[in-house]
């Protein structure tokens, strides 16, 4: 590899502290106040009209310009590639939800139209998402259990679940769940809340996912099985199901779990197959559509209902359902479910259309995408839909058989219409065990998530431990508790990272105006009689009492020590004071002939006060080993609480008592607002102590030192007096005219 090119610079100017700075810059002053913030951002033009219309409606802006020749051919291939997907996947997906299979096709038609319209992803398959349903389900069976609905069979004599008013139920549940959800992301979407999706990061997002797919693997177990458990809800219910599954395997449906088997090693056959033949297909064989295809025509000609008992599907309408407003009464029960649900299917879709955003070079609206989620959402739980979010699965299609633009999904759209209408029922005789092998199948990409722990150790084992917990808090609290306390740890790290910050003492490279930490470096030169003191992390009440106690141990100062010594010489000296004071009122009767008579025979009264005379200095020089300046370099500090700068003002006093020079460097302009409005600065304490860089920090503490006429901040000296005898044995103080501490100037 070729050296690279070292250019040298030179830099003449003078030492600039922050009121150089601002003098130099002509710093404004002046900012706008929130009226006028306000009257600004309700103003109205032409021009803002229009561009607020084409961000609110995307679909405004770019179908005008659509390229037919360019993008049609490979959206027409991409739509109905991805329709045939929401078939076999709404319908298995609506099984997680707990709600009839036909409804995850309505899933699948009514919310995917809306986003066309106000979405900004071009790659993304909106529709049925099996953490959303999963999460869905637990509403719904929470709120609509089979015992609810449970009636007396004259014929068997034993009680069985009334089918009907049961889905009919848990639909108006999922229905009303939804809609508000929808509801949340347009609030959160119009106040410009975009931003919460931050607080999912990476880490926490696959490891809530793949918790979730394991409640997703664990719920459709009944349907691999052909048992009936009894179904719990709220903390540990995961653990409670699967011992009630383990409890119910001797009564296992055989046809049923021999259906499961086949379909689950057929279907991960031709997915492999799919891999390996990627190349050389122009599009991908479509697994689900085929696999329920020939399960739906054995099971209707072997009769595995009625022979073998195998559970199937039912009766599926055809056509579409009218809207009907969800039941507000509702509301105050799932609010917090709602909100869960919001925000996880937020956080996977604009996470999935980041990425593809990033890769074909276009921007993808946090704030619209909320809107667009919520607006498909809302406007589906009125057609009783379930809430929908993107899957990685369809996503890939859509873009792998050549879908550019959102008129793939419409035509996906499309498709799930001409299904629903004509052919939906011929679907009736489908083993939903063939539907929860999909959903196994599908979810091997959660699997493979687990190779994610090896790599965050190598890399960034907070991050592992972020993904750890957030999978277990997933599995023992379920979806939407598991969530709500994942963030709370992942927000709890950050607290923690803040507050065991590495403090680090900075030494110059030579002959440079840099400085690094000393310890991680084996040529850098500490500057004589400077110490410079740096925390990686910013400074508020969190971590403030840790900044004092490591500038201590980094600089090796007890200031409270040398403080408490300080204080017990000064009260030494106004004991003396008082002394004294008591005993001037009884030298007042001393006898004036006395007097005349010692000064004649001694020879004077300056040869006997130079006699009498005892001179106590004490630390007429300062400790050697203290330095003589601390630079605080603040440059990692990016805001200040009023204890951050509580602190700053603590240390610069304190240490200023001890004849020790306080400035700080490197403080952003609003550490600098934080600092102006905390109450640091006074008469004594301006922006002369503030310095734009730790360079010119220094070249100010060597200058400072070698002019003994600058001012030292803060230096007291009144732990320095002379002590003088009287006649009588008693000591009086003289205050000197010149401080003793002639070292004491930098």
């Amino acid at each position: 590899m070729a050296e690279r090119r070292r250019m040298g610079y030179s830099v003449h100017r003078e030492i600039l502290d922050e009121e150089a700075v601002d003098e130099l810059a002509k710093k404004s002053d002046s900012k706008p106040s929130l009226s006028e913030k306000i009257k600004k951002s309700m103003r109205c033009s032409g021009p803002r009209l229009k561009s607020c219309l084409l961000g609110s409606v995307p679909v405004v802006s770019w179908l005008p310009r659509y390229s037919i020749r360019e993008n049609a051919l490979g959206d027409l291939v991409s739509g109905i590639s991805v329709g045939i997907m929401h078939l076999p996947q709404g319908m298995a997906y609506a099984l997680l939800a707990s709600v009839p299979a036909v409804f995850g096709l309505y899933s699948s038609f009514y919310p995917v139209l809306i986003y066309f319209i106000f979405g900004t992803s071009k790659h993304i398959s909106i529709g049925t998402f099996a953490v959303l349903s999963v999460m869905i389900g637990g509403v719904t069976e929470r709120l609509a259990p089979d015992s609810d609905f449970m009636t007396w069979d004259n014929v068997t004599n034993a009680s069985v679940v009334d089918i009907i008013p049961r889905d009919a139920e848990r639909v108006r549940v999922a229905a009303a769940v939804t809609f508000l959800a929808g509801l949340f992301q347009i609030l959160l979407g119009l106040v410009q809340f975009g931003f919460v999706v931050t607080y999912l990061s990476e880490p926490l997002v696959r490891g809530y996912t793949t918790g979730a797919a394991i409640h997703v693997i664990v719920s459709q177990l009944k349907y691999t099985f052909g048992i009936s458990p009894v179904r719990y809800s709220g903390p540990l219910s995961l653990i409670y199901t699967v011992l009630e599954i383990c409890y119910l395997l001797p009564k296992t449906n055989i046809g049923t779990l021999v259906v499961s088997i086949v379909a689950i090693i057929g279907l991960i056959l031709v997915k492999e197959l799919n891999s390996y033949l990627s190349k050389k297909l122009p599009v991908p064989i479509p697994v689900e559509l085929l696999g329920i295809v020939i399960a739906t025509l054995i099971s209707w000609q072997v009769n595995l209902a009625g022979r073998y008992g195998v559970d199937v599907v039912g009766l599926i309408p055809s056509g579409l359902q009218p809207p009907v407003l969800p039941a507000a009464s509702l509301f105050s029960q799932v609010i917090g479910d709602a909100f869960a649900i919001a925000v996880v299917g937020y956080g996977i879709a604009i996470s999935l259309g980041r990425i593809f955003g990033l890769k074909y070079g276009y921007k993808v609206d946090s704030n619209q995408e909320l809107i667009a989620l919520g607006l498909s959402n809302s406007v589906g739980g009125i057609f009783q839909c379930f809430a929908t979010s993107c899957s990685m699965s369809r996503t890939m299609v859509q873009e792998s058989t050549g879908g550019k633009t959102q008129v793939a999904g419409a035509l996906s759209a499309i498709v799930i219409l001409f299904i629903t209408l004509w052919i939906g029922t011929l679907f009736e005789d489908l083993p939903k065990s063939v539907l929860a092998a999909i959903i196994f199948v599908n979810l091997h990409g959660m699997m493979k998530q687990f190779m994610d722990i090896p790599v965050l150790w190598r890399s960034n084992r907070i991050d592992m431990v972020i993904w750890v917990v957030t999978f277990i808090l997933t599995l023992l609290l379920n979806p939407d508790l598991g969530l709500a306390a994942a963030i709370g740890f992942s927000m709890l790290t950050v607290i923690f990272r803040t507050q065991l910050p590495k403090y680090s003492i900075l030494g110059q490279v030579p002959d440079t105006d840099i400085y690094r930490p000393l310890e991680d470096y084996e040529q850098l030169k500490q500057v004589p009689g400077i110490l410079i003191f740096r925390s990686s992390a910013t400074l508020y009440f969190a971590n403030a009492e840790m900044y004092q106690e490591a500038l201590g141990e980094k600089s090796g100062i007890d200031i409270t020590k040398l403080l408490s010594a300080k204080k017990k010489l000064e009260a030494k000296r106004k004991r003396h004071e008082k002394k004294n004071a008591k005993e001037a009122a009884k030298r007042n009767a001393v006898d004036v002939v006395r007097t005349t008579r010692d000064i004649v025979t001694q020879g004077g009264p300056e040869q006997e006060a130079q006699k009498e005379i005892a001179i106590i200095e004490m630390d007429a020089e300062p400790d050697p080993s203290l330095p003589r300046a601390i630079i605080l370099d603040l440059s990692p500090v990016n805001f200040l609480d009023t204890v951050g700068v509580k602190t700053l003002r603590s240390i610069q006093r304190d240490y200023g008592e001890m004849c020790i020079e306080v400035v700080l460097a490197g403080c952003l302009t609003g550490v600098v607002d934080n600092l102006q409005a905390g109450g640091f600065f006074s008469e004594k304490v301006t922006k002369s102590c503030l310095f734009s860089t730790v360079h010119d920090a220094v070249l100010h503490c060597q200058s400072a030192r070698t002019h003994s006429q600058e001012k030292v901040m803060y230096c007291d000296h009144s732990d320095t007096f002379v002590s003088r005898e009287n006649g009588d044995g008693g000591y009086y103080e003289e205050v000197p005219d010149t401080c003793l501490y002639e070292e004491c100037i930098l």
